[in-house]
């Protein structure tokens, strides 16, 4: 079957792993290409096989799930890696998209999620289980009352929210600028001045920013 979505499954539990992959049986367009059952394992499949996603538990032995997915999306670049997670604080989903992660499934809600997800990553768009939504929201509303912030979205201008979204999409500069007709000097500036605005210091914190303001769609 053409354009079929192509899986790689991580985690050190079997009965995990067959939960997993009897869900995504459900859609005949996903296939799955292997699975694994420590971080280094799920590394050197990736390396081979080049999937469309990882599926990957945050808690394994040898390497584990944030450390694999820095390996997998610096080596592989076109695989979107997803998160699978008994953790909702914001420092673990920091750590997992500054790693390259595209999706982060808590792990006692991920069933209704799953297919969703992966067609989501495939398509290059971010994924969030609605919890952990929900989470980074209520986290940001009172950081701004506790720290007397205002939010600095107005201050933006058109141009630079239309950089914010495609940068949080993740598009590179170069594709920014491409699909906005700039130079790729000007996304550059764009994107340094709008981080500067809205008190971001990486991509993690932008994606998670676009999160929280309902920029991306989640």
């Amino acid at each position: 079957m053409a354009n079929r979505i192509r899986v790689i499954l991580a985690d050190d539990h079997d009965v995990l792993r067959k939960g997993i992959r009897f869900l995504l049986a459900e859609d005949a367009h996903i296939e799955i290409l292997a699975e694994a059952a420590d971080g280094r394992e799920a590394v050197r499949l990736a390396e081979q096989l080049h999937p469309d996603v990882v599926i990957m538990d945050i808690a394994m032995p040898h390497l584990n799930g944030i450390e694999a997915a820095e390996k997998i999306t610096r080596k592989c670049r076109n695989v979107g890696v997803i998160i699978l997670s008994m953790y909702s604080d914001e420092e673990y989903i920091v750590r997992a998209l500054a790693a390259g992660a595209k999706g982060y499934l808590m792990k006692d809600a991920a069933e209704p999620d799953m297919l969703r997800a992966v067609r989501a990553v495939a398509a290059g768009r971010t994924f969030f289980s609605p919890s952990v939504v929900e989470i980074l929201l209520d986290d940001y509303v009172q950081r701004l009352q506790r720290e007397g912030l205002q939010d600095s979205y107005d201050l933006l201008t058109e141009r630079e929210r239309e950089v914010l979204q495609l940068l949080a999409e993740g598009k590179t500069n170069k594709e920014v600028a491409s699909l906005l007709d700039l130079g790729v000097s000007t996304v550059e500036t764009h994107r340094l001045n709008l981080m500067q605005k809205l008190g971001l210091h990486n991509t993690a914190e932008l994606v998670l920013y676009a999160v929280k303001k309902k920029i991306l769609k989640v």
